[in-house]
């Protein structure tokens, strides 16, 4: 039959306080000298429940977070979501550095905060596309793609207008940022140059349809200077299609990331300041900053792991105009409606039938001069396309 041991106890106390020796006591109820005598001792605390049990969870707990700091964090949270910003454990601990705070929590700690707040928002499922299939690019090793995104006209005190050409490896996530005055033919070869030459020269370079990647409307098979400057070094261009940012998602995300934690926080009066911002921003990201897509590493972390990068081999870019490449192929993706066209900048080609409402890659071999017309992994056509 089972003991009830609260009632054991107040016997126990009730037989005491009769004059029984204390010996006698835990004796006859058979405990040992240990058990009376922690019971004497919680009865004489003169609490009314000193017969119950008591939770056994340390009344001190000297490695918590301190309850000030507890509070910052949610309070920084709270702001960032209304403003619309990340709100994550990464983006709190950035703001709280930016705040001044000396040492400002752990990402791990921060996240811990969240958690006992419930003020976690859990991610939801991998978005699984349900349209048309799309050709996008994966990347396996750093230097395989990179995605670059002009950001601008942004503006510095006194008016002076700048872009920003942004660029992040898509298997690191190591980013570039190279403010410029203007983005003509030089101004971006200058740009993507001294990107190069801390990111590394990539195998695919990612862009959208910006007119100073395509080159001039006017001549649709001249190859603008992007083009040649890729070309020339060995790079694949690719053109994701036209009103579809999110093809560049991961470029795209890290351009709100800057807009929020650069272009909105950080003071700059003068284009040298500008540029030395930028890198320290650059440098703050590739060293800190922690993503989910590489297990919480940051992307500096990640490199060790990587094949060796191929870099520019000179100081100072190529002057515009560059030379014509002999050789090389760029890549345009492009969604066919129900007329049956393809539009390769500007030019329109009739394509089969089976490529309606698809998305297809048009693949231009500057050496052969052909056109080579892509469904998936099958090659639907090829024709000649003279490049000028």
């Amino acid at each position: 039959m089972r003991r009830d041991r609260e009632q054991d106890r107040r016997i126990a106390i009730d037989r005491h306080l009769g004059g029984e020796s204390p010996i006698a006591i835990w004796t006859s109820l058979v405990y040992s000298k240990q058990w009376f005598y922690k019971w004497l001792r919680r009865y004489r605390e003169g609490r009314a429940d000193w017969f119950q049990n008591r939770s056994c969870r340390p009344q001190r707990q000297p490695r918590r977070t301190d309850n000030q700091v507890e509070q910052t964090v949610l309070a920084v949270r709270e702001r960032l979501l209304v403003e619309g910003a990340f709100f994550g454990a990464q983006a709190i601990r950035w703001e709280l550095e930016d705040l001044g705070v000396a040492v400002p929590p752990s990402i791990r700690t921060i996240g811990r905060i969240l958690a006992r707040n419930d003020q976690v928002v859990r991610r939801q499922r991998r978005y699984e596309p349900k349209g048309k299939k799309y050709p996008a690019l994966t990347a396996g090793f750093a230097g395989d793609v990179h995605q670059s995104d002009f950001v601008g006209p942004c503006y510095l005190q006194g008016s002076v207008r700048f872009y920003s050409l942004n660029s992040v490896d898509l298997a690191t996530r190591r980013c570039a940022v190279e403010p410029m005055t203007g983005k003509g033919a030089q101004a971006s070869i200058n740009g993507f140059w001294a990107s190069w030459k801390r990111l590394g020269i990539p195998r695919h370079q990612q862009v959208d349809n910006e007119s100073v990647f395509l080159g001039s409307p006017r001549h649709p098979r001249g190859m603008g200077s992007l083009i040649r400057l890729c070309l020339l070094h060995g790079i694949e261009v690719w053109f994701i299609p036209p009103a579809e940012p999110w093809r560049n998602s991961v470029v795209e995300k890290f351009n709100d990331h800057w807009r929020y934690k650069f272009l909105r926080r950080v003071l700059m009066d003068s284009v040298s300041r500008l540029h030395k911002e930028s890198l320290h921003f650059e440098d703050r990201h590739n060293r800190t900053y922690r993503y989910s897509a590489l297990g919480g590493k940051t992307p500096l972390a990640t490199l060790g792991r990587h094949r060796r990068l191929r870099f520019p081999s000179r100081e100072e870019p190529p002057v515009h105009p560059l030379p014509k490449p002999e050789k090389g192929r760029y890549h345009l993706i492009r969604f066919v409606r129900s007329d049956g066209f393809l539009d390769l900048f500007g030019e329109k080609f009739l394509v089969p039938p089976t490529a309606i409402y698809e998305y297809l890659r048009a693949t231009i071999d500057v050496g052969s001069q052909r056109l080579n017309l892509f469904l998936g992994s099958t090659k639907i056509e090829e024709r000649p396309y003279r490049l000028r």
